[in-house]
């Protein structure tokens, strides 16, 4: 079922998401050859936790152990953090952090570089970060979900890497993981369409090679099956009578 939001629950999701915008800025910063995952783990969780009502939304999520998701080159999704998973020098790093606060949730990421990177996985993270944009623009009232999936296709298609079709965005708010699913592929004015209040995570996660998936045997990091570098980027959005307000922007 679809949980529209009121304007009060807007503005306490919008409080969370300032402080998963914040805390997403920290571990960007940590980011740096040498640092394990497990390290930027726990700056993501003490800034969270520094702030009163505030906790990691992933801690404990369908069992999950991790502050964040911290996923590596050619890891799409739900790396867990490590001490054994270092960084290197021309590595990427997705970082996807959630956070609760005072009942309502928000979902935030992006893909980091660690130092220099090859020029082909520069342009992968601008067109990923780009198609985001692309999506959140398209994702206003009388729109609809296929608006925004196109949107983000168009982008990603167009610069000639792949969209991943298993993995979607999805509605946000009392619950993290809510309806609708929000795809980041599909037909404009086709599915779902746009109303003041509804709450949704847009995320593209984009491959440079081919958009096929595969879940590694600790059953939660999903990788590209062709080995090729995954960039992903995300924000929590709501749609409202004057266009959109992006609830995790810096």
């Amino acid at each position: 079922m679809i949980q529209l939001k009121s304007a009060r629950e807007i503005e306490l999701m919008a409080e969370g998401g300032r402080i998963l915008a914040a805390a997403v800025q920290r571990v960007r910063e940590a980011v740096r050859p040498g640092v394990s995952t497990l390290e930027l783990d726990a700056v993501a969780e003490e800034f969270i936790r520094s702030h009163p009502g505030a906790t990691p939304a992933f801690k404990g999520l369908y069992g999950f152990t991790g502050s964040i998701c911290a996923s590596i080159n050619q890891e799409i999704v739900h790396g867990i953090p490590s001490k054994k998973r270092v960084l290197e020098q021309g590595d990427i790093i997705s970082i996807d952090v959630g956070v609760a606060y005072r009942g309502y949730f928000t979902d935030s990421a992006t893909t980091v570089p660690v130092g220099a990177v090859d020029p082909e996985t520069a342009r992968l993270l601008e067109v990923t970060e780009r198609s985001l944009a692309a999506g959140i623009a398209a994702a206003v009232p009388g729109n609809h979900l296929g608006d925004i999936g196109a949107a983000v296709q168009q982008v990603v298609e167009g610069a000639g890497f792949s969209v991943v079709r298993d993995l979607v965005g999805h509605g946000i708010g009392v619950e993290f993981h809510e309806e609708p699913q929000v795809p980041n592929y599909g037909k404009p004015k086709r599915g779902l369409k746009l109303v003041p209040g509804l709450t949704i995570a847009i995320e593209p996660m984009v491959n440079v090679g081919g958009p096929m998936t595969r879940t590694l045997p600790d059953k939660w990091t999903i990788v590209t099956v062709d080995g090729s570098r995954s960039a992903h980027f995300e924000h929590t959005v709501a749609i409202t009578e004057n266009g959109n307000r992006v609830l995790t922007a810096a």
